[in-house]
């Protein structure tokens, strides 16, 4: 029989419907049963795409014994942290309290007002057998000490990432910049590319701060070592060469062999970084991940509704990188005469390159396509060559038992789609980038908005509604700016201002100066959390803001700078210790330092000048312009002929009628 899984949307939860666990989703009968029968809760936190979250259930959530055990003496709640990320930070706040880590699957102990007494990822069967029996025995017999250490622990999850109110300096400079960048090359590969651990993770908006940050200072080694770390990664085994999209990380110091789970955020981020480094260093390679990622997006991840899904699983047919890995038998099969090669493209051997016998993760070498002009081939056929024969084994490939999808639709990471999209067309000019942005867009309003003008989390489904939270806000706000820059339509920028101002009135804590990641409207758990740094992806309040800056300078809103001064005030001092957890706000303060031109186009004519503009790297600008003089920046400024402004410090230049008139004002 099925537990009360059953009537869940989440893939993940759905995954565990038929376990023997009595399993409850988060909610109040599960937390009023654990009250009534004062029985300590399980909350146990994971996503569809966790390959360990999989074993876990596999080794122990499937084994009647350790089911039993769970059944009798806890209230046992699974969560989808990418359902409930709310819930998700707490708890992983509370893990990494006791155990200085953290990771998924997540499992806490907790008492039955729902406050931590314990707590890892992890367990072998026997580990997390014996755990549970040892807290029951101290629940019945010491209460007192649980409850002792629930407060402590409450207080100290309460206290985390609380930053002091300070003082706004009268202006930020160079040094402050280079605080922050200088321990922050010690960490660098200089071979591998990306940081000196294992596993790597991409972290796109590291990469984006520091290619910033080295065109910006004129640093030739950051900018190198961005480059480096780009090839490197479009190279490895993380990247689908097949298919197109990149893994989560890879478990290697190469790129080479991927953790398989695929994840909408880290593509959506990774589009948008390669298409800003092809700006700057315009390499084949960068435009053809772009282009065959988005084409996977748009392939495998793209509802009817034209809303974005979540992620594909590591596993399939309960084997990790199954579906994405090839025996040197097979390309030849597949690819006839074609094959020795594609063998040689993708580093195939007979005995492979992998844990598994003659398996192999396809991978290149950073200067594999020098390869066709030994073959005699030219940049076109080349491409073109390419594309047929990753066609061929792509259709192979599809013959196979596919991953599971996770079809979870989530405002923040269709936010962060969208504008990988905006970012792609806005570089390579392809239009069809736009519609597919337009047409998220439009997803995103008829489906995502609440009643009262907010925004959800997801679709509402089965009478369940989730409001929103700060990160579905702050990049849906990103989200909208960036369409408006591609099309000029004010539309976008209206509604953002009308999203950041319900984000001020129910997120925004005047006290503190600080923003929740939850709204003042949403469910009162334990603590109401902050989250300031930036991890694999930016945190919501950096992220909001760089949007209050934007929006600030777009509309002459000197309340929304005034805010973001005083937030990134209170951050700037947590900087410099741990550089790649503040890369979003250090892209923030280089601006701060550096500036940001206010690039304004109007009257007729618009798109040829802003098209010639897009194909030159400028990282600290804000384009505006169209024939409509709505904006405070464009009032006066629209005639009858196409004409440039650049606007810099509250001072804007003479108009001009050309591109390389525009670029010689702001270089000069």
């Amino acid at each position: 029989m099925a537990n009360r899984l059953h009537n869940e949307t989440s893939p993940y939860l759905l995954q565990h419907q038929h376990n023997p666990v009595e399993w409850y989703p988060w909610g109040e009968e599960a937390l009023a049963k654990a009250r009534a029968e004062n029985k300590l809760i399980i909350v146990s936190i994971g996503y569809s795409a966790c390959h360990w979250c999989h074993v876990m259930e596999r080794e122990s959530f499937e084994d009647e014994d350790i089911a039993a055990v769970m059944n009798r003496y806890f209230v046992s709640i699974k969560v989808d942290r990418e359902e409930r990320p709310d819930i998700d930070q707490l708890y992983m706040i509370a893990v990494q309290l006791m155990t200085n880590q953290g990771g998924w699957p997540l499992n806490c102990i907790c008492l039955p007002d729902s406050r931590p007494i314990y707590g890892g990822t992890y367990f072998r069967p026997a580990d997390w057998k014996n755990v549970l029996l040892q807290l029951a025995e101290m629940w019945r017999e010491q209460p007192e000490v649980a409850i002792d250490y629930a407060q402590r622990l409450t207080a100290g999850i309460q206290q985390s990432e609380q930053l002091p109110i300070s003082r706004i300096p009268e202006t930020y400079s160079l040094p402050d910049l280079e605080a922050i960048v200088s321990p922050w090359r010690r960490l660098f590969d200089k071979e591998e590319g990306g940081h000196r651990r294992v596993p790597k993770f991409p972290m796109p908006n590291n990469w984006l701060f520091l290619l910033r940050y080295g065109v910006l200072t004129k640093d030739p080694e950051i900018i190198e070592q961005v480059h480096l770390t780009l090839r490197k990664i479009a190279s490895g085994g993380i990247y689908d060469h097949v298919g197109g999209g990149f893994a989560r990380y890879s478990v290697d110091g190469r790129w080479h062999i991927p953790h398989f789970e695929k994840m909408l955020y880290d593509n959506a981020q990774l589009v948008s970084l390669y298409t800003e480094a092809w700006q700057h260093r315009p390499t084949e390679q960068y435009k053809r991940v772009v282009t065959e990622t988005l084409e996977w997006v748009q392939r495998e991840m793209t509802s009817p509704q034209r809303g974005f899904y979540c992620a594909l699983d590591a596993d399939s047919e309960g084997v990790e990188g199954k579906f994405y890995t090839f025996q040197r038998a097979e390309i030849e099969h597949v690819l006839g005469e074609d094959a020795e090669l594609f063998i040689r493209y993708f580093g195939v051997t007979e005995t492979g390159n992998w844990e598994e016998e003659h398996t192999n993760v396809l991978k290149i070498d950073v200067d594999a396509d020098k390869m066709a002009q030994e073959a005699g081939f030219s940049a076109e056929e080349w491409s073109t060559y390419l594309a047929a024969g990753k066609q061929k084994l792509l259709d192979y490939r599809n013959k196979r038992v596919r991953p599971g999808l996770d079809n979870k639709q989530l405002t923040s990471w269709n936010a962060l789609m969208l504008k990988g999209f905006v970012d792609a067309f806005r570089v390579f000019d392809v239009s069809e980038y736009l519609d597919c942005a337009l047409n998220n867009a439009a997803f995103i309003r008829q489906y995502l908005y609440a009643d009262d003008g907010g925004l959800l989390h997801q679709p509402a489904t089965n009478g369940k509604l989730l409001r929103g939270f700060l990160d579905d806000y702050a990049f849906c706000l990103e989200a909208y700016v960036a369409l408006y820059e591609a099309t000029f339509d004010e539309t976008w920028l209206y509604e953002a201002k009308r999203l950041l101002n319900y984000v001020l009135d129910h997120f925004y804590d005047r006290p503190t100066t600080s923003f929740y990641y939850t709204s003042a409207l949403a469910e009162q758990l334990i603590a109401r959390k902050q989250e300031v740094m930036d991890n694999v992806i930016p945190s919501s309040t950096s992220s909001i803001v760089r949007s209050l800056n934007r929006l600030g300078r777009i509309f002459d809103e000197q309340r929304y700078t005034d805010v973001a001064s005083q937030v990134l005030a209170n951050v700037v001092p947590q900087m410099a210790a741990y550089g790649s957890a503040y890369s979003n706000w250090a892209i923030q303060l280089l601006e701060e330092v550096f500036g940001c031109y206010e690039i304004l186009i109007t009257g007729p004519g618009w798109q040829m000048i802003r098209r010639e503009l897009d194909t030159a790297y400028i990282p600290n600008k804000l384009i505006l312009g169209g024939t409509n003089e709505g904006l405070p920046l464009l009032t006066g400024r629209v005639r009858d002929t196409v004409q440039a402004y650049v606007c810099h410090g509250k001072t804007c230049s003479v108009p001009v009628d050309n591109v390389d008139a525009l670029l010689q004002l702001i270089t000069q």
